[in-house]
């Protein structure tokens, strides 16, 4: 089956619409037609090198489609259901059965290998080379192969343009909050970057009942953006001393709970900084940088303590429906983050992702769906 898909062939190059040949359909797949996908950082981080992903490969991972045809093995999804795609896990090992999938002991090998678990490859180029995958779907293509863990079934009523970033910024956001950090009613919280994970965070976290929830970016338009959707206080950190201005609303307490967003050094130190005792701080972004953390002085003494969370911490298949269940009742409005681009112009939308002219690119594959 011949399918679109936006390519990138070598570590920095651009994105390139080509035509590619799908593979033959295994028993536990599911054939997805896609109808959108949002746009990740981490599409960009992988488009240009900075992971261990090779190449050629077609991206993307926050798709949302309509199934086509399932295999002969899957039991719960049939053709006409809307789906969307977040990742792969194997659901076997200790960590799924615990209820934590980000975690799975084969989370690389199903999602960053680029091919599938017995080694084939989904994609090939007209020439025959193999295309790798990501996060088992690879969105940014017409159609795709995709593993039944991938997927979570949405109602028919959905508009499939708006909820693929729901598969991974919007649920690490959103996740980090409800599921990691699990704040009480009234607690206070600090967010340290307004881009999609970060808001995402801070509906959360007013969802959760969080009595101050503190926006901290250089940015005024997107801190104005956050106190639109939930921040109770916002701080120019370019202007203000982040640290004196949350002893401030504080009256010198610190905040329960802080998120960073931007895996910057100093910054995660801050973050780390301006913690109450007993406070919890949990860095997510995916950054190379380091910080420097003294047990005795930064951690010990006040117990404080800092948490891992991958990728909200949640079961997709549950945290994906919550999700939009929340938009639904206007409490998680998301949609006021994104901007529709066409596929051919999947370029500039990768562009105004990084300039942070746009919050979340969603580029539209299939133009004909109409809700």
């Amino acid at each position: 089956m011949k399918v679109k898909a936006a390519v990138v062939n070598t570590a920095g190059s651009d994105y390139v619409l080509e035509d590619l040949e799908l593979a033959e359909m295994h028993p536990d797949e599911v054939l997805v037609k896609m109808v959108a996908s949002g746009m990740c950082m981490s599409d960009e981080t992988i488009r240009k090198g900075g992971t261990s992903v090779a190449f050629p490969i077609v991206p993307g991972h926050e798709g949302a489609g309509i199934v086509e045809k399932v295999g002969s093995a899957v039991k719960i999804f049939k053709p006409g259901d809307q789906v969307v795609m977040s990742y792969a896990y194997c659901g076997q090992c200790q960590s799924c059965r615990k209820g934590r999938p980000a975690i799975c002991d084969d989370w690389m090998k199903l999602n960053f290998l680029g091919v599938r678990e017995d080694g084939s490859h989904t994609f090939h180029n007209n020439n025959g080379t193999p295309v790798k995958n990501l996060y088992g779907h690879s969105s940014f293509s017409t159609h795709s192969l995709v593993h039944e863990s991938n997927l979570i079934k949405v109602d028919q009523d959905i508009d499939l343009r708006l909820i693929g970033p729901l598969g991974c910024g919007f649920l690490t956001g959103s996740g980090t909050v409800i599921n990691g950090l699990k704040p009480e009613s009234g607690s206070s919280i600090a967010v340290f970057g307004t881009g999609a994970v970060g808001l995402a965070a801070m509906m959360a976290a007013k969802i959760e009942g969080c009595s101050k929830i503190i926006a901290i970016d250089i940015h005024d338009s997107r801190l104005e953006l956050a106190k639109e959707l939930g921040a109770t206080h916002i701080i120019n950190s370019k202007i203000e001393d982040p640290i004196a201005k949350v002893q401030e609303i504080t009256n010198g307490k610190g905040v329960n709970y802080s998120v960073d967003t931007t895996g910057v050094s100093p910054v995660m130190k801050t973050a780390l900084t301006v913690l109450s005792k007993g406070g919890v701080f949990a860095p997510v972004a995916i950054s190379k940088n380091t910080m420097e953390v003294i047990p005795t002085a930064d951690l010990i003494m006040a117990g404080k303590s800092m948490i891992g969370i991958v990728m909200g911490d949640g079961i997709p298949q549950l945290s994906i429906p919550q999700l939009v269940k929340f938009y639904q009742e206007g409490r998680f409005p998301f949609d006021k983050l994104v901007k529709f681009y066409k596929f051919e112009d999947i370029n500039q939308a990768a562009k105004d992702s990084v300039t942070g002219q746009v919050i979340k690119p969603i580029v539209i594959i299939d133009e004909t769906y109409s809700k």
